[in-house]
């Protein structure tokens, strides 16, 4: 997923909109994709809602793999713009408005958020919906280490990201402004529902993956009780939350707040140990490309990561295998929308191409953490 904040970093498709190719072949090359910002026409919304800042600078940051992000600078100061992806086939993965709706409640809380600056739903703007926020100064951590951050920092990242995400989740709803934000009861439920809906959005346009199907099924069996009701994020993992660019250790922003809803606080914990990669483990393409920093020397294991936030919140984490299934199955899902866009020649990002192996591959180990492999 993107870093809105990184130094330098949906509705269902429309028949005829996109050129659809063979199930299975590459992506047609097609005539050159238009930009995703019309710069003449945010110069003039943003000199009627924010006056004063021309001349606009727009850069493209390219950290992620969801919303499209970019540095806005107007008026003398940097902004960052989020906008839904071209081409996106699942409708709530992208919605940028629930990410401008709860960073501007939780400006009002403890919960390290950028300042949310205006929201625009005028598609006619730029193409798609946007917002400004913030750029917040500091360091987003995806496949290396900065060298201010060697083995002696290693455990207070791991510490900070776990404390950040405990801070969150003792966040009231309805203290700030949240409280219809998500249905509290049968999260668990709506999320295979859900999920299994994104998933059949895709099927006409991609191909069958029996692995995935196999991993839904054993959720579905297996549905655990909700452990209680809090702000969820979603997206909770190590390289979306910045850092201060130097020690000591400290998280500065949460990032990436689209998929945030009202739920189970353990299917946040699932995820982000589900990304949180450990020394000798099978390989995984896609969390192999997402997710290599955590297994240097010095990083504490996930099961410290576990038991660091039990002890804070005093939840049960016995069933936390279930959730880390669910959040492999949801990566699967959400990135098999990825490869559609990729068929239907939707997208420029070289990564999605990989994600013809890389989604059975992770469907496959979510089915061997079912098995008792890994987290």
């Amino acid at each position: 997923m993107p870093h809105p904040n990184a130094p330098g970093r949906q509705a269902a498709p429309v028949a005829g909109r996109f050129a659809f190719v063979a199930r299975g072949s590459k992506a047609a090359a097609g005539p050159r994709l238009p930009p995703l910002v019309d710069e003449e026409r945010l110069a003039a919304y943003l000199e009627r809602h924010l006056p004063g800042g021309a001349p606009l600078r727009v850069r493209r940051l390219r950290a992620g793999h969801s919303n499209e992000t970019f540095v806005v600078t107007w008026g003398g100061r940097d902004y960052v713009l989020r906008r839904p992806p071209r081409g996106a086939f699942l409708p709530t993965a992208h919605d940028v408005g629930r990410e401008y709706r709860v960073m501007s409640a939780l400006a009002r809380t403890p919960v390290r958020v950028p300042r949310c600056v205006l929201m625009c739903d005028d598609e006619d703007v730029i193409g798609a919906p946007f917002y400004l926020m913030e750029r917040v100064g500091g360091i987003v951590i995806r496949d290396r280490l900065p060298a201010a951050f060697g083995r002696p920092h290693r455990t207070a990242i791991a510490h900070e990201l776990v404390d950040a995400l405990v801070e969150l989740h003792a966040v009231d709803p309805a203290a700030c402004g949240l409280v219809g934000f998500g249905r509290p009861d049968g999260y668990l439920e709506r999320q295979l529902r859900r999920w299994n809906g994104q998933l059949e959005l895709t099927l006409p346009h991609t191909r069958p993956v029996p692995e995935l199907e196999e991993v839904g099924r054993w959720l579905a069996a297996h549905i655990p009780a909700q452990s209680a009701t809090t702000i969820v994020h979603g997206d909770y993992k190590l390289d979306n939350v910045m850092l201060a660019a130097t020690p000591p250790v400290r998280v500065v922003a949460i990032l990436d707040w689209e998929m945030s809803t009202l739920g189970d606080p353990l299917a946040d914990l699932g995820w982000m140990v589900s990304f949180w990669w450990q020394p000798g483990e099978p390989g995984c393409e896609v969390l192999s490309h997402l997710a290599r920093v955590t297994a240097l020397e010095g990083f504490p294991s996930r099961a410290e990561l576990v038991a660091r936030y039990a002890e804070a919140t005093g939840r049960d984490v016995t069933h936390l295998r279930w959730y880390v299934v669910l959040a492999l199955w949801k990566l699967a899902v959400l990135l098999e929308g990825s490869y559609a866009r990729h068929l239907a020649g939707a997208t420029d990002d070289p990564f999605f191409a990989t994600l013809e192996r890389g989604v059975p591959g992770l469907a496959r180990h979510a089915l061997g953490v079912i098995e008792g492999a890994g987290p």
